[in-house]
């Protein structure tokens, strides 16, 4: 259970950055490192957000993302390493400052609105500090931006839950804060509406400009989201960077397995190559003998019903094929020599569904295959 954070002397502690600049990052985690017990959830990570910017936090349920998050906010009180805001430290060796003083809007998974209260109080809760009526101009302002102004007499239980989701938002961005952080905000919601209030949040941040930390296990809610993506494992970061960044430039095998499906096969350099049933791919940088997994995406794999007469291709037999709206997957099996059949994924655009049984042919780029060695993480 997640007790209430008791303020102690160390929360009127000054800062001791220097004063911000225009380039000050607006949330700056440095070293951070935190345990359960004996489970390290978080491990020596240092990330920041500019400004403005969107940043998705990412990776498999328990890595440590909502943990990373809710040390950003205060309410896990800082163990190792340092958290700034704007260039002045929140957390750190002597300073923990609370919450409610951090000058953050938070967004719950499960929204955390108040049934007792309308839909106006709600948004209101966190104004405490100004006169009643600037305080409700400020709310409605906020509900009028994610299109809620009309419910603002409505209870929480009247809402559906794309409606709550729009006022946990105005609720956390009333304050107006300088961060805004967001733990799986849109995971309640069915898959159509999901896009909607995903499509509806990005332009609204953008429109405020307030640096966004947003955790989500979603990879493509995090690439239509994030100006940059932070990709956690077991409690560290393994890449950071743009989404094209990470899909098309992943650092290992887990990265690039993270962000799409991939067709995996086992290999071994030799002679600055790795034979495939597909071909020969040349990595770089590694030895000969290494035992490596070659990662192809099935968007990687052309497919045509007669051989190409020029370049290389493979001959594959047809076990399925499936329309999934904008595209086609093909379930295909090649011969290999030594491993024998090897069933493999291909994805075309528009409608292309050859019979089954039906012979087609593969061409791979092997410029756009991934190697790493077997022993990577």
């Amino acid at each position: 259970m997640n007790l209430p954070l008791r303020k102690s002397p160390l929360d009127d502690a000054p800062s001791l950055l220097p004063t911000a600049t225009p380039q000050t990052p607006a949330l700056a985690m440095e070293r951070v490192s935190h345990s359960y017990a004996a489970l390290r959830a978080v491990d020596d990570v240092s990330l920041s957000i500019a400004r403005g910017e969107i940043v998705c936090l990412v990776g498999p349920s328990g890595c440590g993302k909502s943990t990373l998050l809710r040390i950003a906010a205060g309410l896990e009180r800082l163990q190792q390493g340092s958290v700034a805001l704007a260039g002045r430290l929140v957390a750190g060796p002597h300073v923990q400052v609370p919450p409610e003083r951090r000058s953050i809007g938070l967004v719950f998974q499960d929204y955390a609105l108040f049934p007792h209260l309308d839909v106006l109080r709600n948004v209101r809760f966190g104004l405490h500090k100004l006169a009643p009526a600037e305080a409700t101009r400020r709310a409605m302002d906020a509900l009028a931006q994610v299109g809620m102004d009309g419910y603002a007499k409505s209870y929480v239980h009247q809402l559906s839950g794309g409606q709550q989701q729009r006022v946990a938002l105005a609720r956390a961005l009333a304050p107006r804060p300088d961060v805004l952080l967001l733990d799986e905000p849109f995971s309640g919601l069915d898959s159509q509406l999901r896009a909607q209030i995903r499509d509806e949040t990005l332009h609204l941040l953008k429109q405020n400009g307030i640096a966004t930390l947003l955790v989500t296990h979603d990879p493509e809610e995090a690439m239509f989201l994030g100006d940059r993506i932070a990709l956690m494992k077991q409690g560290r970061l393994v890449q950071v960077g743009r989404p094209e960044d990470l899909y098309l430039r992943p650092s290992n095998s887990f990265a690039a397995g993270f962000f799409g499906e991939i067709n995996r096969l086992d290999g071994v350099v030799r002679n600055g190559c790795v034979d495939t049933p597909l071909g020969c791919v040349h990595p770089t940088k590694l030895a000969d003998g290494t035992a490596v997994e070659v990662l192809i995406r099935p968007e990687m794999l052309a497919l045509s019903e007669q051989k190409p007469v020029t370049g290389t291709a493979t001959e594959a037999r047809v076990q399925a094929a499936r329309l999934l709206g904008r595209t086609s997957l093909v379930h295909m099996t090649v011969e290999d020599s030594q491993a024998g059949p090897v069933h493999l994924h291909a994805r075309v655009a528009g409608v292309w569904l050859p019979a089954e049984d039906s012979r087609v042919w593969i061409a791979l780029d092997a410029g756009r295959a991934f190697v790493f060695p077997t022993a990577a993480v």
